[in-house]
């Protein structure tokens, strides 16, 4: 039995693993599934939630440099990520790359970190989705009590406050829905994404064209806006808070990694994986600046630090754009529907993939007899998800989420460096290109954006990875199926 915490799997047994079996997941995704299942998770909460939250708090007008570093930061890591899922078509994303180059441990880091990217993502746009709801509800002259409309607690930087609110049922009930939903198929929830795609894009694209009619340019000025202290001797705004601005907005990005985790359901996954990624990616980061511009130029940006930015900009707008409120409304409340979908679709396949290694219960790998998902995990993950955004306030949750997608795109981006020296002859469908110069500039910027962050999101990492750590030794270590594999007999050396 090897003890060896930095064991590999190769990539031929963790493909092998994967295919076939009564267990296994359906193959059903297209190329244009998986572009539109990045494009569900990408455009939504950057657009409709943490454009206005970072620009406000951070990085003011200069809101479009952060979308830009965060889009570079993006497009190096995601080169390096359709490296991977076109040589490793399997369940895992991240988690299974580490496995395949790093070892075991970095590996169960890797997967425990991708919790909060996930589920913590889910339940951070689910909150952004409810104050949306409540305003197009309100719209429409229908009164959503605060008592069961928002966060309980409130996050000011430092401390928890008691906001008066008992539950933000909204968001509980979508991500039970979602739930739902991904139990019953992917290529239903494929379906129903593809459809609520299209709904965004367009809304997104008749603000964006509108709404450069009503900017007035001097909200652009200063478009960095001078560093100020807080009282809590943190700063924002300059180019400190620009690099912040980025390191929030990360969180937007995260939807072509999620498509990495349906690799194991894809038809084509050589092909389709790269398409899909860095397509969506592409298409989304023209749509972000684009649509950073409009918001900040027709208001201050002060004044976007709300869960609905567009439709307050809208509404500040006046009646010359009164008629689209309520169609971004609607898009808005689908479009945030959509991430949703794909981030609880995402978590699940993680626990699936870390539960056929050993390293959590069997419960965690169930797939179910007539829908072939990994129903069991879906529930799991639904029910942590619909808790945490219930409780929890959007602040707090979008960086921790960001801070834990940065960490799993650094790490990726070393696995490529690591797997190039280790196995060159490897078959790769679509190579990075410039090894190492792209996953080392992936590596640095995703790093100085964690740096950017603020010190208690560190603090909760740092703790986050030690429980981690310790159900690695405690539970993961002892089951894993690669550790308790009996180690080679060495060869026997004849003597005189």
């Amino acid at each position: 039995m090897t003890n060896n915490l930095f064991a590999t799997k190769s990539v031929e047994k963790l493909i092998s693993e994967s295919e076939g079996g009564e267990h296994g997941l359906k193959r059903t995704l297209t190329a244009t599934n998986l572009t539109m299942l990045g494009v569900g998770a990408i455009i939504g909460a950057g657009i409709f939630v943490l454009t206005g939250t970072a620009a406000a708090n951070a990085a003011g007008p200069a809101i479009v440099i952060s979308f830009l570093i965060a889009g570079l930061g993006c497009l190096f890591a995601g080169m390096c990520y359709a490296e991977f899922a076109s040589m490793l078509p399997v369940a895992g994303s991240a988690y299974t790359y580490g496995y395949a180059t790093l070892g075991e441990f970095i590996a169960w880091i890797i997967g425990w970190d991708l919790i909060l990217e996930y589920l913590f993502g889910a339940a951070t746009v689910a909150v952004g989705w409810s104050g949306n709801f409540v305003s197009l509800l309100g719209s429409l002259g229908i009164t959503v009590p605060a008592a069961i409309a928002a966060a309980p607690l409130a996050y000011d930087g430092s401390s928890f406050e008691a906001t008066g609110a008992l539950i933000n049922l909204p968001a509980v009930v979508l991500i039970l829905v979602m739930t739902g939903l991904l139990v019953v198929g992917i290529q239903e929830s494929a379906k129903f994404n593809n459809i609520i795609v299209v709904v965004k894009v367009v809304i997104v694209l008749l603000v964006i064209g509108f709404g450069f009619e009503y900017v007035d340019s001097a909200n652009w000025e200063p478009f960095i806006p001078g560093k100020e202290i807080l009282t809590d001797g943190s700063t924002r705004y300059g180019w400190k808070g620009v690099v912040a601005g980025a390191a929030i907005v990360f969180f937007s990005y995260i939807g072509f990694d999620a498509v990495s985790t349906a690799a194991q359901e894809a038809k084509n996954p050589q092909r389709d994986m790269p398409i899909g990624m860095l397509a969506s990616l592409g298409v989304c980061t023209v749509l972000y600046i684009l649509m950073s511009l409009v918001l900040t130029g027709i208001v201050p940006y002060e004044s976007l630090n709300v869960p609905d930015p567009v439709l307050v900009a809208l509404a500040a707008a006046g009646p010359g754009l009164k008629w689209l409120y309520f169609l971004t409304g609607v898009g808005a409340v689908a479009g945030l529907a959509s991430v949703v979908l794909v981030m609880l679709m995402a978590q699940p396949r993680i626990f699936y993939s870390m539960s056929r290694d050993g390293l959590l219960p069997a419960l965690f790998g169930k797939v179910h007899p007539k829908f072939n998902t990994p129903y069991v995990p879906t529930i799991i993950t639904g029910v942590v998800a619909a808790i945490v955004a219930g409780i929890f306030p959007i602040g707090l949750l979008g960086e921790l989420v960001s801070i834990g997608t940065l960490l799993a795109f650094v790490i990726v981006c070393a696995g490529i460096i690591v797997l190039r020296r280790t196995s060159p002859n490897l078959k790769r469908p679509f190579r990075t290109p410039f090894v190492p110069l792209v996953p080392v500039l992936g590596i640095l910027i995703c790093g100085y954006m964690m740096v950017n962050l603020g010190v208690d999101t560190w603090l909760r990492l740092i703790a986050w990875m030690a429980i981690g750590v310790a159900i690695y030794f405690l539970y993961g270590r002892k089951h894993s199926k690669l550790q308790q594999q009996p180690e080679p007999e060495q060869p026997k050396v004849m003597v005189g």
